[in-house]
């Protein structure tokens, strides 16, 4: 019975693994898409930014290092930017609130990798399976006829068949493509900002002064 009722699936043909297929491609071009556009935009002005905030944070310009954290669109500003309230505590403290920033938008950073990374990994195995399925129908026609018109529907249903293996290595290659350069970007932004990290934690110790969002004033500075 188990096995009549696989019979029957199989009899469906592949269409609609190659549908599935065809689904999967469209989120999967949609993602790679959004998160190119994510990276590209958030990775400008990197190195400058590192460079004019450790100029700030040694004059102890707190307001003007928000102001250019503020104006930054690169993703490590973003991180920077709660962080720098943390300034006055020291670099351990700046450390840890860097760290537990980007902790918190490490889901921001990996949106669509785990779809990625599926589509990447089991597509092939998708359209192996279309392919086994019209085999199997095919083989199935075959049974039915045994002259050479049948014969030839089934060499037609073979080669069908292989399209499907063909389409989901062709949706999983790109997946995997973005997967693994997505994965560079995000690398990318971590290392980044441990690299400013470490710039600003020697910035504060080489300049130990309480840090402040105004100035202080002539009478207070000369108590």
């Amino acid at each position: 019975m188990l096995v009549e009722n696989l019979l029957k699936l199989a009899l469906l043909g592949s269409t609609w693994v190659m549908y599935l297929l065809l689904i999967l491609s469209v989120f999967s071009i949609g993602a790679i898409a959004e998160r190119w556009w994510f990276f590209r935009r958030g990775s400008r002005g990197v190195d400058e930014l590192r460079d004019r905030l450790a100029q700030l944070v040694a004059r102890r310009d707190v307001a003007g290092a928000r102001a250019l954290l503020s104006s930054s669109p690169s993703t490590e500003a973003r991180v920077l930017a709660p962080a720098l309230d943390m300034l006055a505590g020291g670099p351990g403290a700046l450390a840890d609130a860097i760290d537990s920033e980007l902790g918190r938008r490490r889901k921001e950073l990996e949106r669509g990798m785990n779809f990625l990374g599926t589509v990447g990994s089991n597509a092939p195995f998708i359209g192996l399976f279309g392919t086994v399925i019209g085999v199997i129908e095919a083989f199935a026609h075959l049974g039915a006829g045994q002259n050479d018109a049948a014969m030839a529907n089934v060499m037609a249903g073979i080669a069908e068949a292989l399209v499907a293996t063909g389409v989901g290595l062709f949706v999983a290659i790109p997946a995997v493509v973005g997967f693994n350069w997505f994965q560079k970007k995000i690398s990318s932004v971590e290392d980044n900002l441990g690299s400013i990290s470490k710039q600003l934690s020697a910035v504060l110790q080489t300049h130990p002064a309480r840090m402040s969002d105004e100035p202080r004033s002539p009478s207070v500075a000369a108590a």
